[in-house]
């Protein structure tokens, strides 16, 4: 005998293009949506019976409709407006949680002056937000995933155990490189999300360009305490920092020397730190 002891469903990566327009100046907002339902969906599991299920292509329109009638500049809100939507149209449903991920668009610099209405890609580092809506209770959880960013001095590390399996020398000058995540959760809501999510990142950001770094550990924590710092809304962060190791090439076999000048890149293996600090 078997028991379904856990399920939900929904529809994932419904690509959404929308310009938002302010005279001649446009914005862009090219987000990625994943809603994901739980509720009253056993019998379909168990015995075939779809009376409850709301279909995963209605769930998709209802992304494109909603994006059209509510996205602005604040994916949370957005967030928020889809998973409240299928709480009140459907009984059935329990908890609804919601995913955004946005690709961010740079104006082009035109005879030195940014450009209305023409855009170039940006990062590969993409903000995103998951907003969980129940009956009681609404989560709304932001941050930032696959943030490159690398420091080419300023970081080292030493004084750490050795034993017979121990290759790697120790340094005081490192460059530091890493695909960058942080996920910070909303404990209240700020009057502005996104003024509160580059604040945030400005913070973090700025801590790992301008301390040194002794090891990525405390880097990490110490752009947690940063991001708690600047914005009282929010009561944790999870943070990722995966190295993107560039390791010196040995040049002695040639007769030069490599002061820390060139280097292999190289993600694979990689270190892989992760932290959580709540205030």
């Amino acid at each position: 005998m078997a028991k379904l002891t856990a399920h939900r469903y929904g529809k994932a990566r419904v690509r959404v293009l929308k310009i938002l327009r302010d005279g001649p100046v446009h914005t862009l907002k090219d987000i990625d949506v994943a809603a994901h339902l739980k509720g009253d969906f056993e019998s379909s599991y168990t015995s075939g019976d779809n009376t409850k299920v709301v279909a995963t292509d209605t769930i998709k329109n209802t992304i494109n409709i909603l994006s059209r009638q509510h996205l602005g500049e604040e994916i949370e809100r957005f967030a928020a407006i889809l998973g409240e939507h299928f709480l009140t149209r459907y009984e059935q449903v329990d908890e609804a949680e919601i995913q955004i991920s946005e690709r961010g668009w740079e104006r082009l610099v035109v005879d030195s002056q940014p450009h209305p209405h023409s855009f170039q890609a940006g990062s590969e580092g993409r903000m995103f937000t998951r907003v969980t809506c129940d009956r009681t209770a609404k989560t709304v959880r932001s941050g930032i995933r696959d943030l490159v960013i690398l420091k080419s001095t300023g970081s080292g590390f030493e004084n750490y155990p050795k034993d017979e399996f121990t290759t790697l020398p120790e340094t005081a000058d490192r460059i530091l490189a890493t695909s960058f995540s942080a996920t910070w959760t909303f404990k209240d809501q700020p009057a502005d999300y996104n003024r509160a999510n580059e604040a945030i990142l400005s913070a973090m950001l700025k801590v790992f360009a301008s301390n040194y770094s002794p090891s990525a550990q405390t880097t990490l924590f110490q752009m947690g305490e940063a991001a708690l710092a600047v914005c009282p809304e929010i009561s944790e962060l999870d943070l990722a920092m995966p190295n993107k190791h560039c390791l010196l090439i040995n040049l002695v076999p040639f007769g030069l020397e490599n002061k820390n000048e060139v280097f292999v890149p190289t993600d694979e293996p990689h270190g892989d730190i992760t932290a959580t600090v709540e205030r």
